[in-house]
């Protein structure tokens, strides 16, 4: 008979009492260590501190957002039309344009609703970059020559953007090029940059895309006002900034052309289409592969130049095709009846010959022959006539003088 035993009450043991005793000695263990390095565990923890990067967060920051750009940079376009390409042109240029300038739109209560609704657009003002405005009374710009007098009037400087000192003037048909190595800041070494009416101009001045120094036209504006001068403010203020020995503008002589319009230029900082593409030189735009390489080189021309689907170039090509057939086919029919004609004429010609009937030309040279017949018979017969005369003058004479001698 087996003997077995079994302990049972408070003192029994078990795997449950086993880990709780244990976990008594690790905590009663660590509690007598820890006073010990408190002081070494929270150096340790102050050094981890201090490492870990500090965020402060400003729900009203005072800080004024313009402060990141250079006041007396300004980019500025002018539009009182809502064209749906102002908004990407905008922010392509804004993209281009060194970061320091800021760029004001000026336009009618139409064109500046339009492209103010873009969040985009928001952006760029919440961020400072970008002004929309309206056009400040008295100042309107329904046409060309309201934008022209704004321009050449000394209070749109001193009162509208005061502290300017350098203005990119930009208009809806002009575009800056991504691909070119210059910079916008490059060009401020003069006075006015343009782009020129010829290669021998003197002063490349075209205002659709130019840099202008404001000093420079408010000494013009000084002593001369435009009044109702009918030509363009770039021009009207070209003939005077070119004659100021103090101030320096670019040249069609130059190497380089800050943009192009009438005359073509190796990478220029961009192009102005004149009229929105309405107008394109034929020196620039004719040549396909010129046409080709501005387009490779300058991309962004797209945004403003007027193109069409796929679709509608295919029935405008047919069309144009269509139109060059039916001139053609009217130039031929032109050239046969001109040479029937001439064939009839040679029959009509060859049939008189043989038949002994003078030609035409026959006709002709015998009528020039009794006309000079006639033209001598009459100067003879005048010559015989003051001759006559004459010799009767002479005898009334010879008869007077007689009388008076014998008298």
């Amino acid at each position: 008979m087996a003997l077995s035993t079994k302990t049972s009450g408070f003192f029994a043991l078990n795997r449950t009492k086993v880990i709780l005793f244990a976990g008594l000695v690790a905590i009663w263990t660590i509690a007598g260590l820890f006073p010990r390095y408190q002081e070494t565990l929270q150096e340790q923890l102050t050094r981890t501190r201090q490492k870990l990067p500090s965020i402060k967060v400003e729900f009203h920051p005072e800080s004024d957002p313009l402060t990141a750009y250079d006041p007396t940079k300004l980019a500025l376009l002018i539009e009182g039309r809502a064209k749906p390409h102002l908004v990407p042109q905008i922010l392509h240029m804004i993209s281009v344009v060194p970061p320091e300038w800021r760029f004001l739109f000026i336009g009618t209560n139409k064109s500046v609703a339009a492209d103010g609704r873009g969040f985009a657009i928001k952006h760029q003002q919440a961020a400072g970059k970008l002004d929309l405005m309206v056009v400040p009374k008295p100042w309107e710009i329904k046409n060309k020559e309201h934008v022209w007098r704004m321009l050449t009037d000394s209070h749109f400087y001193t009162d509208l953007i005061p502290g300017v000192e350098w203005i990119m003037k930009y208009e809806s048909d002009s575009i800056m090029c991504s691909n070119s190595k210059d910079s916008l800041n490059d060009w401020l070494r003069y006075d006015w940059a343009a782009a020129p009416r010829s290669n021998t101009d003197t002063f490349a001045g075209y205002g659709g895309l130019a840099v202008r120094r404001v000093a420079a036209i408010k000494r013009v504006l000084e002593f001369q006002t435009r009044g109702g001068d009918p030509v363009p403010e770039d021009e009207w203020f070209g003939k005077r900034i070119s004659a100021m020995p103090d101030f320096k503008v670019a040249s069609g002589l130059d190497a380089k052309h800050f943009s192009v319009e009438d005359v073509y230029n190796e990478a220029p900082m961009g192009y102005h289409l004149r009229d929105g593409a309405g107008k394109l030189p034929p020196g620039v735009w004719k040549n396909s592969d010129q046409r080709a390489r501005i387009l490779k080189y300058c991309p962004e021309i797209a945004i403003i130049l007027p193109m069409k689907l796929e679709r509608e170039r295919a029935a405008s090509l047919a069309l144009e095709k269509a139109e060059a057939e039916k001139s053609r086919i009217k130039i031929e029919e032109k050239k046969k009846l001109a040479q029937a004609e001439a064939e009839r004429v040679l029959e009509e010609e060859r049939k008189k010959k043989e038949a002994g009937i003078p030609t035409e030309e026959e006709e002709a040279k015998k009528k020039e022959e009794e006309r000079k017949k006639q033209e001598t018979e009459l100067t003879s017969k005048v010559n015989k006539e003051q001759a006559e005369n004459a010799e009767e003058e002479a005898k009334k004479k010879a008869e007077e003088d007689e009388k008076k001698s014998s008298s």
